[in-house]
């Protein structure tokens, strides 16, 4: 990553600062959870089973387990280590429930975790390109972070995005092996995931997510998607909307609270006080492009709050 600042018209290379020590990239990270991954910090350096944990992590959005490693060197596979440590915690679930509830000041029960979406988060300067490829499979529930620093003091973090549509099962027939087992209670949520769990989906809803979905992108260059196992979120620095979709519809959320939100034509429902899927007080159901840029027009005013 190249990074420059710009003085009138003249830009000034600003040089890189390499981390020395993996501690130093746990150190940032963990003193900032929230702001870059949105997750709630454990514990550092949990041992289970002879197994050393860098970071242990909770995501309160998916109510899930979330594991962080820190690495220098390429001369690992993310593969044997990620799937390992995903058997780890999956096989001691008490564990880290104890953990959790020992650090934290409210507690957890075992079925209040889902365990399916249980997942691996890798941060290193720079991964080999055979580690990258290693998790080029549809279904892996491990992400790669390239992180990089400055020396006016900017970090940088890009994530290696995987393409293929090949699921990781096929490579391996043994049910014994570790990757099965895995697969058999980490499920890797996508974009086909809600589009498709309904056999009887309707051909024009999914085309009107797509074109929801467009529309939504369009709002800005900073947005990311995040898949949950209920919702399909667009995140600026936070989510600022949900959405949810059914065979009749598309339930957006939107993610400001009551009394934030202006709703001259009053389609959104105050969902302040009741149990929901999705982030904020509102949420509003759309079955038509005809109610597209009303919608839009709600969407965009979380957009905006998001970016203050």
């Amino acid at each position: 990553m190249m990074l420059y600042e710009l003085n009138g018209r003249k830009l000034t290379h600003i040089r890189s600062n390499p981390f020395k020590l993996e501690k130093d990239i746990q150190d940032v990270v963990e003193g900032n959870l929230e702001e870059l991954f949105g997750l709630e910090f454990v514990k550092s350096e949990l041992s289970v089973e002879g197994f050393r944990f860098d970071t242990l992590c909770f995501d309160k959005e998916t109510n899930s387990f979330v594991i962080i490693e820190y690495k220098k060197g390429t001369n690992y596979s993310v593969i044997d280590q990620g799937y390992t440590y995903l058997s780890v915690l999956l096989n001691n679930k008490s564990d880290f429930i104890l953990e959790y509830n020992e650090t934290k000041d409210h507690t957890l029960k075992r079925d209040d975790v889902d365990w399916s979406q249980s997942r691996i988060i890798f941060i290193s300067p720079k991964f080999s390109e055979y580690q990258k490829t290693s998790i080029n499979f549809k279904n892996v529930p491990f992400e790669l972070w390239e992180i990089s620093r400055f020396r006016n003091d900017t970090i940088g973090l890009n994530r290696i995005e995987t393409r293929s549509d090949v699921d990781i099962n096929t490579t391996t027939k043994d049910e014994k092996n570790v990757v099965k087992q895995v697969s058999k209670e980490v499920v890797k949520i996508d974009e086909d995931y809600h589009l498709w769990k309904s056999k009887n989906r309707p051909r024009e809803i999914v085309e009107l997510y797509q074109v929801l979905k467009n529309r939504i992108l369009q709002l800005g260059d900073d947005i990311e998607i995040k898949f949950n196992k209920q919702t399909i979120g667009f995140k600026r620095y936070r989510t600022f909307s949900d959405l949810i979709i059914y065979n009749r519809g598309i339930i957006v959320m939107i993610n400001l609270k009551k009394g934030e939100l202006n709703d001259p034509m009053n389609r959104t429902e105050d969902v302040s006080q009741k149990g929901k899927w999705g982030n904020g007080d509102y949420r509003v159901k759309l079955q038509s492009e005809n109610d597209l840029e009303y919608v839009m027009s709600l969407i965009k005013q979380s957009y905006d709050k998001q970016g203050e």
